[in-house]
């Protein structure tokens, strides 16, 4: 039956069948431009490009003598969409288009792109192959050389090639033209839903290959490790005789000859590697060979035959700029990071990252679960119906993906798991994927979370698991599976939390509790928090100002909002606050406090798993009140992997005088000598023990009663207005609105996009809108008492308010001001816990920094702030802050003793009943929470003080547990507890 034109489709739909791959070369393992001697041609630089809004343009592209002068030009690798044409867009789970597969809109954005060139002389002898190599397209596209198409592909983080040999030779000309065009959507964009922007083009690398006859067309390296013997055995695909050469090794064997050999083993603590060079006398290929073993033994994961830890980040791949084309300055950027804040995996979510990162992960050290590119998370949202990985009719295209993963990085050390893919719930695909894994590369295992049944995998694996069950899968008391023998095969297995401990914002919460439970078992293996990196894109708002862009920013009618800016670093690669933690959480080299007989002690423990402490240096120090009095270094101790030793407190620090300070020893772990990723000195871990704790101050201040003079009340250094009781200076320093502080901006973690939204329980009682009420201002002999009551419109939950201000002047004739601050509950109770407890404060622009003695240097929370340690520091307002993507309550220096506000004018001391927590800001919490970016946030003309005595704990809401009940901030009767100086001005 012939199809009417009213029925028939206007153009080649190939991009919407189940699996579109055309003329497309074998996979194989993926070899550098600097790794073999076999001429190339870098294809990369100034494209042109012409965007069209569907997919069925005229295919003039093609043409070699088309003038595609008046076209725009475009950068490759790059996005079409950071370059002027279209727009980004975000979302997290659901399709940017109709859940109807394979098809896809009639509104497909295709790019054609277009490169001229001029083949080297000699490039291409007469028996050679020209292989044109795409590193990756998104998504869709075709491929024309000189007007002769030579290719169509899917997958859009894989590799593909394809012969060209005979559409170069049919011109005679010493000009060629190749012609790509990319379709935005196709088929494959319902494997690839992977919480990320949606972006497209060629974005990695094009590379013109001339292959000779008889060169090297793939590599594949057995390279094992048993008991200081290591193994190898590289298979070559060669039409002719090939040898492999390790030079270190003595090794000079024919392709395939298995050897033992006297090596060192590969891991991601002693990254061992050894050239090799496989060679033809057509080619040579170089090699770098790491010896490693990976097994499961008694349901425990072992390299080398010792327990691991994954101490891990999943890292997408994004530049603030160019999006998912990074450069491999990003590349080693990220490496390097990892490396010195003590992070030894990665999972590269969710698909193969640039091929130069594992190079990076072998050379500097970081055990990789390498996943596939395929993710079909988009399906949840219609029950999975219809979902790819139970239809047999996408097997063949869920097994390309799989097999030119494995094809491309087989030959790298760093990579122990192979990974499925991601959230694409379960069926007969998956479990084929593994079964072609198994029967091509045995040397890993594998890994997938979304089925967990675990009938197709090695490990058992899960996300956002909160504490409690994670504690029930430490112990193997979690809850069965209805089929007996998946249960006892899954209880049997090693345990990894591929995803936990969301790093949204301020966050995340709850990585100590976490860090315990997984070092509480060897069946655990560890965990990877989500994620790495923030995914903002560089944009100017309407008025011009450079922001962070995340979903929304783009004008995209369907997206997720920030939930895209979730990493430990923000999109310029600075380590935020949660990254310092994670370093200090999971240190290789810990300290913790232990009480013994004798006085607490300092308890060393080496978590590697591999090797012990020689490569570090211990140095400690002594401070009184902040400042140092004596330092050193300690003896390293000989302490193999996953031993520990409590720590004798240096013979100096017993010499020296009694103090009334409170005195504290400090001992910081160092490199020793030069690694690759970081410099002699640089900062392992720090360890406190607290020595004497500070002698209470002696009370022989003169109490100061308060004075009415006119509208005024005085009181030591205060004024007060005597009819509202409100403060309105502490000697020359004004200050205004004094209040109970029981709101902060919520954070991330508060909202719970996918996870514990307790903020939106605070603003439906109003917590965010809180207004004040004075009862009554008493003059007492010693005090001003002020009464009143806080509390929402439109609700009868309140809290009743009493603050006691006193004051007094010490021996050296110095007044001081004293608050204390009763806040009770009254009415019905909330059903939430409150944000903070605390005192706000307006005071001058003039201030300008802030010198405390307590917890620092960065801002640390109920959950957070391991990374700090108790000392002085000094920073400016601007310097406390912490510019997350979406502003939020940030900044809070914890465990303050005192803190001094100085600027141009007078300034301020504060000092807690013992310790306050203290945070400065330019801007108001009010509109710290209405601003939607950091650039938004501008300068009141007014310093917000806020003196807290506890704050909600983080947690990890965002996505996953919210804060631990001990880190709750339940509504009770409490009291504010602060003492305030005058400063001269200085």
């Amino acid at each position: 039956m012939t199809e009417t034109p009213s029925t028939a489709r206007p153009v080649d739909r190939w991009f919407e069948e189940f699996f579109p791959v055309r003329q497309a070369l074998p996979a194989r393992a993926w070899v550098s431009r600097a790794s073999t001697d076999a001429p190339e041609l870098d294809l990369d630089g100034p494209w042109r490009f012409q965007l069209h809004g569907r997919a069925d343009a005229p295919e003039a592209l093609a043409d070699p003598d088309l003038d595609d002068g008046s076209w725009a030009e475009i950068a490759v690798p790059g996005h079409w969409q950071l370059q002027g044409h279209g727009s980004p867009a975000y979302t997290n789970v659901v399709y940017p288009f109709p859940v109807d597969p394979p098809f896809v809109p009639e509104e497909n954005p295709t790019g054609d792109h277009r490169r001229r060139f001029v083949l080297p002389e000699g490039f291409l002898t007469a028996d050679a192959r020209a292989v044109l190599r795409f590193e990756g397209v998104d998504s869709a596209f075709r491929v024309w050389v000189d007007g002769t198409e030579v290719g169509r592909s899917v997958g859009s983080r894989l590799p593909v090639e394809f012969d060209v040999t005979d559409a170069l030779r049919d011109n005679a000309s010493g000009e060629h033209v190749v012609a790509v065009r990319v379709h935005q959507w196709s088929s494959a964009s319902y494997l690839e839903d992977q919480d990320m922007w949606w972006m497209s083009g060629i974005f990695r690398s094009v590379r013109l290959l001339a292959r000779p006859v008889g060169g090297v067309e793939d590599v594949f390296v057995h390279a094992g490790w048993v008991g200081g013997t290591g193994s190898l055995q590289v298979d070559v695909e060669s039409t002719a005789p090939a040898r492999v050469r390790v030079p270190e090794l003595g090794v000079d064997v024919a392709a395939g000859e298995r050897v033992e050999v006297a090596a060192e083993p590969w891991s991601a603590e002693t990254p061992r590697l050894y050239d090799a060079v496989v060679a033809t006398d057509a080619e040579e290929v170089r090699l770098r060979i790491g010896f490693r073993t990976v097994d499961i033994t008694d349901g425990v994961f072992r390299v080398n035959g010792r327990p691991v830890k994954l101490r891990g980040v999943n890292r997408h791949e994004v530049n603030p700029d160019r999006g998912r084309s990074v450069t491999e300055a990003d590349m080693l950027t990220d490496v390097l990071l990892m490396k010195r804040h003590n992070v030894n995996a990665v999972r590269t979510s969710h698909y193969p990252p640039h091929p130069r990162f594992l190079d990076l992960c072998d050379e500097y050290g970081l055990w990789v679960v390498d996943e596939c590119d395929l993710e079909t998370h988009g399906f949840f949202e219609v029950g999975w119906r219809n979902n790819p990985s139970d239809d047999p009719r996408w097997r063949a295209a869920y097994l390309d993906r799989m097999r030119r993963t494995v094809e491309r990085d087989k030959n790298h050390p760093s990579i122990v798991l192979w990974s499925l893919g991601n959230e694409s719930d379960t069926g007969q695909n998956l479990a084929a994927m593994t079964e072609w894994i198994r029967g091509r590369d045995d040397s890993r295992k594998i890994h997938y979370e979304h089925d967990w049944n675990c009938p197709y995998v090695d490990v058992y694996s899960r996300m956002y698991a909160d504490h409690a069950e994670t504690a029930q899968i430490a112990t193997r008391t979690e809850e069965p599976l209805a089929d007996a023998e998946l249960d006892a095969a899954r209880r049997a297995m090693p345990f990894v939390q591929c995803e936990y401990a969301h790093a949204m914002g301020n966050g995340p919460g709850g990585l100590v509790e976490y860090q315990d439970l997984f070092e509480s078992s060897d069946r655990m293996m560890g965990g990877f928090v989500w994620e790495w990196i923030d995914h903002g894109l560089r944009q100017r708002d309407e008025l011009g100002r450079q922001r962070f862009a995340y979903g929304g920013d783009f004008g995209e009618v369907l997206h997720d909002g920030a939930f895209v800016a979730d990493g430990l670093v923000l999109p310029d690669r600075t380590p935020s606050p949660g990254l310092l933690d994670y370093a200090a959480v999971v240190a290789q080299v810990r300290f913790t406090v232990e009480e013994t007989p004798a006085g607490d002690r300092l308890r060393l423990t080496n978590h590697y798993d591999q090797i012990g402490l020689d490569h570090v240096r211990f140095r400690w120090s002594v401070t009184d009140d902040g400042l140092s009095v004596a330092a050193g270094l300690l003896p390293t101790p000989d302490l193999p992997a996953r031993a520990s030793v409590l720590l004798d407190v240096p013979d100096e620090v017993a010499a020296l005088a009694p103090s009334p300070a409170e005195r504290w020893l400090t001992v910081t772990a160092e490199l020793a000598e030069d690694a690759a990723w970081a410099p002699a000195g640089h900062r392992l871990s720090t360890g406190q023990l607290l020595l004497t704790p500070a002698v209470p101050r002696e009370t022989q201040a003169t109490p100061i009663a308060p004075v009415r003079r006119g509208a005024d009340v005085l009181l030591g250094p205060a004024r007060f207005d005597a009819r509202t009781g409100e403060l309105r200076a502490i000697g020359d320093l004004p200050v205004g609105a004094v209040r109970a502080d029981l709101w902060r901006a919520p954070t991330d973690n508060d909202e719970g996009m996918h996870g514990d939204p307790v903020a939106k329980l605070w603003r439906e009682n109003g917590l965010h809108r809180l207004r004040h009420r004075t009862a009554a201002v008493a003059l007492l002999d010693d005090a001003v008492v002020v009464s009143g009551r806080t509390a929402a419109a439109g609700t009868d939950t309140g809290f009743i308010t009493s603050a006691r201000w006193s004051a007094s002047r010490g021996a050296d004739g110095v007044e001081e001001l004293r608050l204390d601050l009763d806040v009770v509950p009254d009415g019905p109770a909330l059903p939430a816990p409150l944000p903070r407890l605390g005192v706000r404060l307006e005071l001058p622009r003039s201030l300008r920094s802030l010198r405390w003695f307590g917890r620092g240097p960065g801002e640390a929370y109920a959950d957070t702030g391991a990374a700090t340690v108790v000392g002085r520091f000094e920073r400016t307002i601007e310097e406390l802050q912490t510019p997350y993507v979406r502003p939020q309550e940030n900044g809070r220096r914890a465990d303050v003793r005192w803190a001094e506000l100085t600027g141009s004018g007078a300034g301020l001391r504060i000092e807690g009943e013992p310790t306050i927590a203290v945070t400065v800001r330019r801007w108001s919490t009010e509109e710290l929470d209405a601003a939607a970016h950091d650039v938004e946030l501008t300068d009141s003309g007014t310093v917000h003080l806020h003196l807290d005595v506890a704050q909600h704990g983080i947690g990890t809401g965002s996505c996953g547990p919210g804060a631990l009940p001990q880190h709750r901030l339940e509504a009770a009767p409490a009291t504010v507890s602060v003492r305030f100086r005058a400063l001269p001005q200085g």
